[in-house]
């Protein structure tokens, strides 16, 4: 049973080896203008799911064409072809979109107040093999800025967008591990996810969005029937996501229950990617996308349309996969994250 457990481990290492050198890089925004909403600034921490530009341009992917061509039109720092998740919502929210944390001393000193992101792809949790800071170092860049660029009234009508999408495990995997030292690093990650949360809402933000593992055994580097070992790798993945997912929720739960309140809430990627794969077309507003292969594959060979797919690569959503991830997520986000009236 043993050597079995430490077969599957290296199998989880080859592809979760995938998603952590062959996805990350990310790029710059739009500047929506929207009306006031009641929360008008977005702090953002997280990976390539949510970075819109703080990688260095020296770096491949994100930073190369074709990535951006539908959004700005030029490599921006975006993993995709346009807007991200952050775009999308900061949208949803009539929040303008937020500076990147690098371009934070290039701008007119009124962007700042719309808030700022301090996202880097390929980051975690804990340190990945990237040189930019973790999700801890980031909340420090944003501590760095309180009582100086921001006050607390500032944040008295902020949300914070917490995004990691599975960089932490990745790099754990780089050596054979047990079954019991894997699921044992799952909760490791929550807990200090936890720790994230409660130090994000103790600074002074309010409402805290964290999103959910989508179902990676669903992206189309997993769910490519070729790759070795395809039976055993689905539902491992699968549920390694349900686990981490599962004690999500709990944390979260836990969280709100000590606050009396809900500050903190859960953005349901899992079921709501799953939503947008299944879409036959009776979903209004929702275009029936191609889920089965990536817009842009690893031969570096683009589609004729982005907006038909919904991956831009074989990890990353394109616009129009984002676009229907919170047409889907919309009311509820707005229920969770919006002032009452």
């Amino acid at each position: 049973m043993n050597s079995l457990m430490k077969l599957l481990a290296s199998i989880l290492l080859f592809i979760f080896s995938y998603l952590l050198f062959g996805d990350i890089v990310a790029a710059e925004s739009s500047n929506q203008n929207h009306p006031f909403s009641g929360r008008n600034k977005l702090f953002v921490f997280g990976d390539s799911y949510a970075d819109t530009g703080n990688t260095n341009t020296t770096d491949k992917g994100a930073w190369a064409y074709p990535y951006s061509i539908t959004y700005p039109g030029k490599p921006s720092g975006r993993f995709s072809d346009g807007h991200i998740s952050t775009d999308f919502l900061a949208q949803l929210l009539r929040i303008k979109l937020p500076v990147t944390y690098k371009k934070k001393d290039d701008v007119d000193k009124i962007r700042l107040q719309y808030g700022m992101s301090f996202a880097y792809g390929g980051t975690g949790v804990f340190d990945t093999k990237v040189k930019y800071p973790n999700m801890t170092g980031q909340i420090n860049l944003f501590e760095q800025l309180l009582g100086n660029v921001y006050s607390p009234s500032d944040l008295s009508s902020s949300v914070a967008l917490v995004s990691v999408a599975g960089n932490d495990y990745i790099n754990f995997l780089n050596t054979t591990r047990s079954f019991k030292e894997i699921m044992q690093f799952i909760e490791d990650v929550v807990k200090q996810t936890e720790v994230n949360l409660r130090r994000i809402h103790t600074l002074g933000v309010k409402k805290i969005a964290i999103p959910s593992l989508s179902p990676l055994q669903d992206i189309p580097y997993f769910a490519n029937t070729s790759l070795p070992f395809h039976d055993i790798i689905q539902p491992a993945v699968k549920y390694l996501v349900k686990y981490h997912n599962d004690l999500l929720q709990k944390i979260v739960a836990k969280l709100n229950n000590e606050n009396n309140h809900s500050a903190f809430t859960i953005i349901d990627y899992y079921n709501t990617f799953l939503t947008v794969f299944n879409n036959k077309g009776e979903i209004p507003g929702i275009l029936q996308l191609n889920v089965s292969k990536p817009c842009l594959d690893n031969g570096g060979t683009l589609c004729d349309d982005p907006r038909s797919f919904f991956f831009w690569d074989a990890i990353h959503p394109t616009q129009e996969g984002w676009k229907s991830v919170y047409k889907v997520l919309r009311n509820n986000i707005t229920a969770a994250l919006m002032p009452k009236a």
